[in-house]
């Protein structure tokens, strides 16, 4: 009776698996058709081209020809780009161009500081420095390509009046023309940068700026100490964002400089245009398309390694 007993305790209920129901099933087509558009959208517009993009980048395809017309080449594109002046060039300014996020960003987080704590209207001044962002990039640069003008722009006009003799080229010059888009991009983009930082400072607790007056602390010691360190997650998604803003400007140099003069203001987005559309060289155009991708997700890996060291969540 014992071992009876014990058989019976030690026994379980067989598990059944579990059906899906029609209820179920419903949801989850429910789910997917409205997934479908975007998802089918993202496909065709983002996956493919970057899938094809590999693959052209070995050819040496003229989209004109077709598809019959293309020829397999190897790496010639890739080790004819390293020995291509204009693209060297090209990456040389990008990388001068990345200059502009961290100072960009510097110049915003104080802005979003003063106007968070010590400005009257404040939602005007955010409607103000945010319209630029919001307006059309063409529009932009025709704007800036009457300020800039070397001789009779207003800005040279006014600088003439002050004395100044020798006054920048700006765009009409080879050493301006990228500090003038420099400006620009600066200009355009602090707008959402500062919206960014005003409403992570909104989220930083008073508690630890009443404690640190309390302690005789200064606002500077409390800018570097509270501030910088606890806006930190903002900085990192700014930083990424901003970098890769700047591996795709291409409107802007397009309509303000078309990347002169003397290609001292053309980035490979630019070129690759001039190649895929210009020159009809399809492959050739590939190939900077895949260097940019690479570079883009080397630089995004470094960051996000180094962000373990210095974003504080």
């Amino acid at each position: 009776m014992k071992q009876i007993a014990t058989d019976t305790a030690i026994k379980k209920p067989a598990t059944k698996s579990r059906k899906i129901s029609k209820n179920d099933l419903r949801n989850n087509v429910a789910g997917y058709l409205f997934i479908a558009p975007m998802l089918i959208g993202s496909a065709v517009l983002i996956l493919f081209p970057i899938i094809a993009s590999f693959f052209l980048s070995f050819t040496d395809w003229n989209f004109v020809t077709g598809l019959g017309g293309a020829s397999f080449v190897g790496l010639d594109n890739f080790s004819a780009l390293f020995q291509d002046s204009i693209f060297l060039k090209g990456l040389t300014n990008n990388f001068i161009l990345l200059l502009v996020v961290p100072f960009g960003l510097a110049i915003s987080l104080i802005l979003a500081v003063v106007i968070n704590k010590g400005v009257y209207f404040k939602d005007t001044f955010k409607v103000i420095y945010f319209m630029p962002y919001i307006s059309s990039t063409v529009a932009i640069a025709l704007v800036f390509q009457v300020l800039f003008h070397p001789t009779a722009g207003p800005i040279n006009q006014i600088l003439m009046a002050l004395g100044v003799e020798n006054v920048p080229g700006w765009i009409a010059s080879s050493d301006w023309s990228l500090i003038s888009v420099m400006i620009i991009i600066v200009w355009t983009q602090i707008g959402f940068q500062i919206i960014m930082y005003i409403a992570a400072l909104q989220n930083i607790s008073a508690q630890l700026y009443e404690a640190a007056n309390v302690d005789g602390a200064s606002k500077w010691y409390q800018f570097f100490k509270i501030t910088v360190p606890l806006v930190t997650p903002t900085t990192f998604l700014l930083l990424i964002q901003g970098v890769v803003h700047t591996f795709k400007v291409f409107d802007l140099i397009i309509v303000l400089t078309e990347g002169g003069p003397a290609n001292s203001s053309t980035i490979p987005v630019l070129y690759l245009y001039q190649q895929a559309f210009e020159e009809l060289k399809t492959g050739y155009a590939s190939a900077i398309s895949v260097i940019l991708f690479l570079i883009l997700i080397a630089i995004t890996f470094l960051q996000w390694i180094g962000q373990k060291k210095w974003v504080n969540y």
